[in-house]
Parts: C-alpha cells; sequence; structure tokens
C-alpha cells in the first residue's frame, strides 16, 4: 500500500479522532531502506526494522534460522537509512506542518526536503517537529521527501561508554549478554541479549508515523493523552476509601496554537453507546503543551472492572471535547476506559491482621476494588527480537491462552519495550492484570542531566499513554535493582555502595516516582522488582517513599521473593523456597517441542547437544560477543540433563530424532513438575503467617525457539508447564508437602476464593500395576476453608504408614470436592481438584504400562484417554505441526481404570482439521521405552 490519508477519523489507538484535520499516515510500503557503503538498495516498509525488510527482499536470510544471531550481526553494526517517496496530498494553506514519530528506534537524523530535521535517541519517546518553514522552502511535490537515517545502536553505545569521564561501575555489577554497554542508551535492553533470546540490536522505524497539517479551523492536534481515574482523596500506594465518588481528570497533549479560553467536555457512554454521562469538565487549565480538567462519577452510577474469574470487564467509552469559546470543537480523543482501584499494598502488618495470626513486617500484596485476591500468573518477556511483525491477532491468541491457565496478572518484565496500546486493550478485554515495568533491568544507569531528562520525556509519555487502561496494575522501576544490582555493589565494592545507592535513587526515585505520581493518582510505584518493600510513605515529602532496603526486623516477613535454584534436587524440596508475601519470578528452562525446533533449525541439529542447540541455549550467557559459546551453554544443557536424569527415567530411543524428542519431553515435564511444586508451596502459603498472595512464574512464552523458562513455545503450543500451571492455578487445590529425609507427609487444601468452602479430601494408595493398598491412613476427611486460605486435611510419616511396603511401588491419588462460590457471584457450585503422591523419584518407580487408548467422537468432538492398566503418570496427548490448539486438559495423572474426556481449542490450524488424525497420546513409561 502507499501512504494513507485521513480526514476525521486516524486509526484506532494510533491516533485520537480528529474532526476535518489531514493527517496522512506513513504507515505502508512507498519507502526505501539503503545502506550506499554496502550498495544495498530495497523496498522497504513503515513500521519496519532493518533486519525485516532485508529479509522480505531476500538479502538475508531467516534471522530465527539457525544461528543467524551471530551470522547476521553486521546487521547491527551498519547504519540504515529509510527514505519515503514522494510524499503527495499536502496543503499549501495550512498554518502549520508537523512531523509526528510515535516510535524511531533508536539513534535517529532526520531529514526532509533535503534539509535536516532533527535527531533522535530514545526507542521509546514520541517526537514531533514543525516542519513548516522546510515545507515552504521545498520546491517542487518531488522534493517532499522524508529520509531517516538509522544509527548503529551497538556503535553508538560504544562510543558513549568511551567519552572522557564516563560513568563506570563495580566489577561484575553490569550484567553483559552479547552486545555491551546497553545501559547508556536508550533502547530495548533485551535487543543486546539476555539469557532466553538473540541479540539482533535492530534499527528502524518500529512503530507509526505521521505528517499533520493545521489550519486555522483546527489549529490544534491532540498526540497523547491521559485519563486518569480513582476515588476521591486516593494517594498512591494506599488503599482508598471505596465509598467516595470516582473522578476522572483528563489531559491532553497537543502541538499547535490553542485558542485563548478553550474548555473541555466528555460523553462517558457504554459499549451500546448509550450515554452515561455528559458535561463540561471543571477546573480546566490550559498550557502551551497541554489542557487539563475534571469531572466526577457518583459511587454506584458505573459497573466495575474486575479481573478473570473475580467478575465482570465492564468497559467504558468516555470522548474527551476540545472547545473553542465559539463552541466549535477543535479536537476529540475518544478512550475505552474501566472503572476499579488497584493498589500495592505495602503498608505494616495492622494489629488486626496481628491477631489473625499474620507475622509482623509489611504487606506486599494487590487489592483490587478494595479487595485482596491472589494473583496467579506469569512473566510476559517481548513475544519477538522484531516488535513490528507483533500482531493483535498472535497476542490474542497468546492471552487466550492466559486466561485459558487461569491467570489473572502478567508481569511485563523490564528491559523489553513498552506494550503497545493494542496489548492493553486486550487486556482490559480478558481481564488480565498488567504488572509493568520501566525498561530497566539487571544493571545499573548513569545519572548525568542529558540521560535523566531523557528518561523522565520517556517515562511520561508512556504512563500518561496507557493509564485509562483497567489492566494496569503497577508501575515498577525496573528489574532486579535492589535485590541484585545493589548488592553486586556491595559484594564487589562495599566502600562505594552509598555513591550507588544514591545514584540509584536518583534514577528510580527523584526521576521516574515524578513521573508516575505527578499523572496519576490510581496507580502504585515501586522502584524494583525485586524488593523489601517501601520503610516509609510520606506524601508531605517530595518524594514520599523511602525504601526499606534491608532494614529488617528478624521474625518478621517483608517484600517479595524471587527464586533460582538450577541444582535439580530442589525438587520437591520445601525448606529450598523463600517465605515472602509474594513471588514475582522463579523457574526452570527446558527445551521446545520437535515441531518447533523443525521450524528453526535443520533436521541435521535435531540433537540435544548439537552446536546449533548448544549455541542456541544462552544459559549461561557468552557475556560478550563470542559466538562459540559452548562453555557457558553446556552449563544449561547439563542442568536439564542432570533433572532428568535424577528424577525420571532416561531416555534411549533408537531413532536419533525421536530420542531427541523424548528428551526435550523429558526436559519439560521436570520443569513442570518444579513450578507445580513451588506454587503449591508459595498457594499454601496464603493459609500461614506470611499471608503470600501471589505466583507469577518465569516465564509465559518464547521470543524465539530455544531452551529457555518458557510454558508457551514461540508459535503458541502450550509446553507441558502451562498444562500443569493451569490446575494447580485452579480456585481450590489439594497438595502433598512432604520431607524425604524424615518422611514427614502432610496434604493441604488451598482456596483462593473470597468466601468460605466446605468439602471432603479423599486419599487412594495403589501400587504401580493398579492395585489397591490397604494402607492404615486416613482415607477421607471433612474440611471447611476459610478466604484465600489453606488448611491441613492430612498429617503422617511414611516411615510409620510405609514400613511394610516398598517405596518405589507405592503412590497415593488423592482428591478434593468443594461447595463455594467464585468472586462476585453467588452461586453456589463444585470445585474439583486431585493430585498425586509418590514417595520416590519416578526414575526408581516400577512403572509399567498402563497401556492408554485413546479415541476421537465426531459427535463430541472430543477426545478420551483411559488407563486400562495400572496408573499412567504424566499422560500426554501430542499433536503434529501445521496446527496450534491447546487441550482443555493434558499432562495429567490416571488412576487404574480410569477415564478422561478432554476437549480442545483450536488457535491456527493450516491442516484443514486433519491434524485431529495425528493426535497420540504416552505417559512416562513411554520414556523407558526404545521405540
Amino acid at each position: 500500500m502507499r501512504f494513507l490519508t485521513s480526514a476525521g477519523s486516524a486509526a484506532a489507538y494510533l491516533l485520537p479522532l480528529i474532526s476535518a484535520q489531514k493527517v496522512i499516515s506513513l504507515a505502508g510500503d512507498a519507502w526505501t531502506l539503503s545502506n550506499p557503503s554496502l550498495n544495498i538498495s530495497v523496498p522497504a516498509h513503515l513500521p519496519s526494522q532493518a533486519h525485516l525488510d532485508l529479509y522480505a527482499n531476500q538479502v538475508i536470510g531467516n534471522p530465527y534460522y539457525g544461528l543467524n544471531d551471530f551470522n547476521l550481526r553486521w546487521v547491527a553494526w551498519n547504519n540504515w537509512t529509510y527514505t519515503s517517496a514522494p510524499i503527495s496530498g499536502l496543503s499549501s494553506n495550512a498554518t502549520s506542518t508537523w512531523l509526528q514519530f510515535d516510535g524511531l528506534d533508536t539513534f535517529t537524523s532526520i531529514s526532509f526536503c533535503g534539509q535536516h530535521v532533527a535527531s533522535t535517541n530514545n526507542q521509546f519517546r514520541q517526537y514531533w517537529f514543525d516542519v513548516s518553514s522546510i515545507l515552504s522552502a521545498c520546491g517542487s511535490e518531488a522534493d517532499r521527501v522524508l529520509a531517516i537515517n538509522f544509527g548503529s545502536a551497538p556503535n553508538i553505545a560504544n562510543a558513549i561508554a568511551a567519552e572522557p569521564g564516563q560513568e563506570t561501575w563495580p566489577y561484575g555489577v553490569q550484567q553483559v549478554y552479547e552486545f555491551p554497554n546497553r545501559w547508556f542508551i536508550r533502547k530495548e535492553q533485551s535487543d543486546f541479549g539476555w539469557d532466553w533470546g538473540p541479540a539482533f540490536a535492530p534499527a528502524g522505524p518500529w512503530k507509526p508515523a505521521y505528517v499533520v497539517q493545521l489550519d486555522v479551523e483546527e489549529p490544534v492536534h491532540i498526540r497523547n493523552s491521559v485519563v486518569d481515574i480513582y476515588r476521591q482523596g486516593q494517594l498512591n500506594n494506599l488503599p482508598p476509601d471505596q465509598t467516595k465518588p470516582w473522578v476522572v481528570n483528563a489531559s491532553l497533549d497537543y502541538f499547535g496554537s490553542l485558542p485563548e479560553g478553550a474548555t473541555l467536555k466528555y460523553t462517558l457512554m457504554d459499549l451500546d453507546n448509550n450515554t452515561v454521562m455528559s458535561g463540561g469538565m471543571s477546573s480546566v487549565n490550559c498550557t502551551d503543551a497541554t489542557v487539563t480538567g475534571e469531572t466526577t462519577v457518583p459511587d454506584g452510577s458505573v459497573d466495575l472492572w474486575w479481573p478473570s474469574q473475580l467478575g465482570a470487564q465492564t468497559l467504558y467509552y468516555m470522548t474527551i471535547d476540545l472547545v473553542a469559546t465559539t463552541n466549535v470543537t477543535l479536537a476529540s480523543v475518544t478512550k475505552r476506559l474501566g472503572f476499579r482501584t488497584i493498589v500495592l499494598n505495602e503498608s505494616p502488618i495492622s494489629d488486626a491482621q496481628l491477631a489473625q495470626g499474620i507475622a509482623p513486617g509489611n504487606n506486599w500484596h494487590f487489592e483490587i476494588n478494595g479487595h485482596e485476591f491472589y494473583a496467579k500468573g506469569s512473566n510476559f518477556i517481548p513475544p519477538d527480537a522484531f516488535w513490528p511483525r507483533v500482531t493483535v491477532e498472535k497476542m490474542n491468541q497468546l492471552f487466550d491462552s492466559v486466561v485459558d491457565g487461569n491467570q489473572n496478572m502478567l508481569r511485563v518484565w523490564a528491559s523489553g519495550a513498552y506494550s503497545p496500546d493494542f496489548l492493553y486493550d486486550l487486556a482490559d478485554e480478558k481481564g488480565i492484570l498488567l504488572w509493568s515495568e520501566f525498561e530497566f533491568g539487571d544493571a545499573l544507569y548513569p545519572v548525568n542531566p542529558e540521560f535523566l531528562d531523557n528518561v523522565f520525556q520517556e517515562a511520561d509519555y508512556n504512563v500518561r499513554r496507557v493509564n485509562h487502561h483497567p489492566s494496569l496494575a503497577l508501575w515498577a522501576g525496573g528489574n532486579e535493582l535492589e535485590n541484585l544490582e545493589l548488592i553486586l555493589v556491595n559484594n564487589s565494592a562495599p566502600e562505594e555502595l552509598p555513591r550507588y545507592m544514591t545514584e540509584y535513587e536518583t534514577l528510580f526515585l527523584d526521576t521516574l516516582l515524578p513521573a508516575v505520581f505527578g499523572n496519576s493518582h490510581s496507580i502504585s510505584y515501586t522502584p524494583s522488582s525485586t524488593s523489601n518493600g517501601w520503610l516509609s510513605l510520606n506524601f508531605s515529602n517530595p518524594i514520599p517513599i523511602v525504601e526499606r532496603y534491608y532494614n529488617l526486623t528478624p521474625g518478621s516477613v517483608y517484600g517479595e521473593t524471587d527464586f533460582y535454584n538450577y541444582d535439580p534436587s530442589v525438587l520437591y524440596n520445601d525448606t529450598a523456597f523463600p517465605i515472602g508475601r509474594f513471588s514475582n519470578e522463579f523457574g526452570y528452562h527446558s527445551m521446545p517441542s520437535l515441531q518447533s525446533w523443525r521450524t528453526q533449525v535443520s533436521e541435521a541439529d535435531l540433537h540435544f547437544n548439537s552446536s546449533t542447540v548448544l549455541l542456541r541455549d544462552h544459559h549461561n550467557p557468552s557475556g560478550g560477543l563470542n559466538t562459540s559459546n559452548y562453555a557457558n551453554s553446556s552449563t544449561g544443557q547439563a542442568q536439564m540433563t542432570e533433572a532428568v536424569e535424577l528424577w525420571y527415567p532416561i531416555p534411549n530411543k533408537t531413532d536419533s530424532v525421536a530420542n531427541f524428542s523424548a528428551w526435550c519431553h523429558a526436559t519439560q515435564i521436570f520443569q513442570a513438575d518444579l513450578y507445580v511444586s513451588e506454587i503449591e508451596f508459595y498457594r499454601r502459603g496464603s493459609g500461614l503467617p506470611n499471608r503470600q498472595l501471589g505466583s507469577l512464574y518465569w516465564q509465559l512464552e518464547d521470543i524465539w525457539v530455544a531452551p529457555t523458562w518458557a510454558g508457551i513455545e514461540y508459535d503458541g503450543r502450550w509446553k507441558v508447564l502451562h498444562y500443569a500451571a493451569k490446575d494447580i492455578y485452579e480456585h481450590v487445590i489439594i497438595a502433598p508437602y512432604y520431607n524425604l529425609a524424615t518422611g514427614n507427609l502432610s496434604v493441604w487444601v488451598t482456596s483462593d476464593l473470597w468466601d468460605a468452602a466446605t468439602g471432603t479430601a479423599t486419599f487412594t494408595w495403589y501400587d504401580w500395576s493398579g492395585s489397591k493398598l490397604p494402607i492404615n491412613a486416613t482415607s477421607s476427611v471433612d474440611f471447611s476453608i476459610g478466604a484465600i486460605n489453606s488448611t491441613q486435611v492430612l498429617q503422617t510419616f511414611t516411615t510409620d504408614i510405609l514400613k511394610d511396603y516398598d517405596l518405589t511401588n507405592v503412590v497415593m491419588h488423592m482428591t478434593v470436592e468443594a461447595q463455594g462460590s467464585l468472586p462476585n457471584d453467588n452461586t453456589t457450585r463444585i470445585f474439583r481438584h486431585d493430585n498425586w503422591f509418590h514417595p520416590t523419584a519416578l526414575k526408581d518407580a516400577q512403572l509399567v504400562d498402563p497401556a492408554l487408548q485413546l479415541s476421537y467422537s465426531n459427535s463430541t468432538k472430543n477426545f478420551t484417554v483411559t488407563a486400562t492398566s495400572g496408573v499412567a503418570a504424566w499422560v500426554w496427548l501430542d499433536y503434529p505441526s501445521g496446527s496450534v490448539l491447546n487441550f482443555d486438559s493434558n499432562a495429567f495423572w490416571l488412576a487404574p481404570n480410569g477415564t478422561r474426556e478432554i476437549g480442545y481449542t483450536v488457535k491456527s490450524d493450516s491442516t484443514n482439521g486433519a491434524w485431529i488424525d495425528g493426535v497420540t497420546v504416552e505417559s512416562l513409561y513411554n520414556q523407558t521405552l526404545s521405540t
């Protein structure tokens, strides 16, 4: 397509609705990408990045294939110029002409009509430039060409690092993955490499761009805006009074010439376009860049927005009109929004909480509309190394998998890119809370005035851009700063810790906090994920937050935790897991499926330790530009290997590709097993003194095909992990907790419901062949469980009850059936869950062939799996390539003669349904077979 001209409106969520204004979208294929020194000139697109246009024109191969992340580094080391075709349709009667860029990655020199316009140095900022004088001096329409030269980010980062007097840090503090010096530039930090992804360091106009022409009748253009919805009297980071009316504060960012006396009007409509309220805004204040006003909405006049499984996702449209004194609408912006309060409560434990048995210290949990809830979810990373190919359709599929997986929150990890509006739109619709972060992580950063000002502009723009979304849950300053970076300083140069703590606070408190608190009353801010929370919060101070750091009292519990332990013996070892109020990261890596590997590596490379597979494992990272990182990457491969060998039957298939596939699957089973045991542990903490109220595992999805921590592969295929997490994120669960050394076995029921529930837990013991064992232990227990709580339903010692049995031939099946109701739903329903306990590693278990039978019903469109002989562990339904779907249930166990009917949801299918005939079923027993 060519350039797109719009009058009256522009694309949804890219530009506000603006009446009669001429806006020319520069999106399309009327571009050329060139590098004269390399003799390259090819057709190009906007939005795009150089790698994508080079690939589209067959100058390079698929960047994701094989070892092209190494082979294509020459692209990152070079400069690239995007040049437009002549821009037609520009008016000669406009009062002013502007260029607006919503995202340039990263270092640019911009020219128009052959004249220099400006230079930019921040991937995350919006830029706008008045080019009226340049256009008026432009000779002919053929000369109206826009050129954007993009400098090599790695080269420029190195040059900044080499400047005289440049900031330095103690040895070992700055985490280098591949390209160095990422912390000096405001570009997606993972573009320079991370331990789960490639380092392409792309360049290009990665977001839309426009030419905007203003005239006398429409003299302003709204480039960005913020709508803040909060309870009257609400302050950031503090729970508000839920009986107070809503305050709606709106602020429009504009360029152009605003007529004197302009005002704001609003219309609030439901999604059926019925008007709920309308009128003029009060306290209107106009500056040379913004127009701000507010109104109130009475409590109870709108329905609340709730996260998934906690209530309805009620949304509204609000149109805000900028109106002249003549009552003519100068510009309008419409946003879809919701009414909710979301607070990160880090307040000290109250006397009332102490009386409930909660340990002293501070809270660290989220409250939605005044209610505590258990946050269940994972960590979202950049879904692609090249953001222009991240589509609404891809994210819709991914977010459906989030909801299908019983998750209500994602931590949008720092050091990627700020999420596009459509991602928040999808989260609003589906009820997914997005803990959002500024793009800093695993490093400390400069604090010179130019850097700080650049960061503030970046933060201010993005906070204002997304604040209206009810799915926005939090702003965090960055990733692993207090719990890693400052600790590394203390380990390496303790005498310099005060200096670097001061610099840390200069950026993450003095600079970023005002960008949040200055634009929003509705969102909490914390400077670091992970931390021990704040020590004090005083809004009479210019910077209200004083961080706790390690001012800790023995016996008290503070803050959030993250946890990684690559000794595979950590599985089932509850004593190794951290005790905190919330867990925001934990995990272990696994291999993707054979189907995914085949999309990005050759058949010859389908071996567990082939060079390509090894070098695509970036754990541990090379720490530089080494392209033969066998020593470090073999560490990651070895950790997965050791985990399988310690806990499961070791695959030994005669066919090499089948053996590779079996090993990949075995690593996924260990990953899922470990995550389940940790989630069970954290969720049980909701009823223990630490009052633990959140579990977000690392990580949700893959950026490419490689060994990573992901639960969903690059194309959307679910790993074992995502199925297992879906199961253990059910509302009511039953789980065993076992101390191998002492034989202490307890079983707990955990509920995240907001009201008490009652039910029965049952326990049945088998040998692996399926015979019931007459073990002298409780067979059923009636229980009552409180809101967001846990209760013990079995306590025994295997040294007593199993002393006469061979532990390798004993398993326990536990089930729970409870009556209760979902939050904001008075309907009583039955909640069921089952789980299994085995006292020895499954590699030592006397597994038998469960003789699984698989059938498909053309009438119900469901599969049925039956274990006809023996206990079936880790039953797995697999499907061929060419489609992406998820089964309603997978990676489960079956009791002897047990049957499970399984539905499915197809996300995409190029097989015309033929995938159904390719579905297979296996269990852990198949890992013992040679074929």
